[in-house]
């Protein structure tokens, strides 16, 4: 693991020496040029010049929990409490489940600068750039088993979208059951898991993977359109957007706790990317094609095919406009 002291020096791009390296992080000459050399394995240029030291081209954007305390309304403060930040992990969602063999795991939250086997729905691989976009995970605890899994992801679609709109981002929609769309392009994906009683209490692990500044990297895995913050325009330092993803999340939660589904019903199908377009939905090795007709109040999918109307729930189901 890189030391997290050196990245702190490096984050505000200008030039370090190698000897006020070392005294940053109290090692030898030799010991920051070992460190030096890990920062190829988080894909970060360091560029040095002889006389003047060693830097990172445009700084970095770290996660800061004073950043992000700052960032929250100050009724939402205490989720700082609750929250760790991770320099570098192989899932957050992984990490969450570990934490709650730990006991008392309801309410923290997870984040992480870089997820080295970051994953998204049906085992697909999340790309995961050191500090360039958000990725954390929140657990959060039910009493009504699997039951309490019908319509979340939907509800944690509202309250990405509702922060969006709020950091400036133009008709953010999404596509059921758990993607987050600008302009038609990915920018936010969600992914639960549950752990615990399925027919009684429960914690779930909400999943979430927001696109905020991918930069110059290598985007040949992702396999659809997607779309960051910076490129819509929106260039808020990251504590600053988790501070409002969080926020909005944490209160969607508490309603969604009480309430269900049925509080974000409405809200949800205003957001509907694909009400009323003909669409795909692929089922194991079944494709059904019909029109989208928006989603049943437990958050099931409303398809109207040829043979009938019918309605899909999460798993394996897989949805497109029959365009893409």
């Amino acid at each position: 693991m890189i030391n997290t002291t050196l990245l702190d020096v490096l984050a505000d791009g200008a030039f370090h020496s190698g000897e006020e390296l070392g005294a940053a992080m109290g090692v030898s000459r030799a010991a920051v040029w070992k460190q030096l050399q890990k920062l190829e394995e988080l894909q970060l240029t360091l560029e040095s010049q002889k006389g003047r030291g060693y830097r990172i081209e445009g700084g970095l954007d770290l996660l800061s929990l004073e950043a992000i305390r700052s960032a929250l309304p100050e009724q939402s403060r205490h989720i700082v409490d609750r929250l760790t930040i991770l320099p570098q992990t192989e899932s957050t969602n992984t990490e969450a489940a570990q934490r709650i063999l730990s006991g008392d795991a309801h309410g923290i939250c997870l984040v992480a600068e870089q997820q080295t086997a970051g994953r998204g729905r049906r085992g697909r691989q999340w790309l995961s750039p050191f500090a360039r976009n958000l990725y954390f995970s929140v657990v959060w605890e039910f009493s009504s088993g699997a039951a309490a899994l019908e319509g979340l992801s939907l509800c944690v679609g509202v309250a990405v979208a509702r922060a969006l709109r709020r950091l400036g981002a133009e008709s953010p929609s999404l596509k059921w059951p758990n993607d987050v769309l600008l302009d038609g392009r990915k920018i936010a994906g969600i992914l639960l898991e549950m752990q615990g009683d399925p027919a009684g209490i429960c914690q779930v692990i909400i999943g979430v993977g927001l696109n905020v500044r991918m930069g110059a990297v290598d985007v040949s895995a992702i396999d659809q359109p997607w779309v960051d913050l910076a490129s819509a325009g929106v260039e808020a330092p990251r504590s600053a957007v988790l501070a409002v993803v969080l926020d909005e999340l944490y209160q969607a939660l508490l309603v969604y706790g009480e309430k269900g589904f049925a509080r974000f019903h409405q809200e949800w199908s205003e957001l509907d990317a694909f009400r009323d377009r003909e669409v795909a939905v692929t089922l194991g090795e079944k494709r059904i094609i019909g029109q989208a007709r928006g989603v049943e109040a437990n958050g099931g999918l409303v398809i109207d095919t040829e043979l009938g109307r019918r309605v899909f729930h999460g798993g394996e189901v897989s949805l497109r406009a029959c365009q893409e």
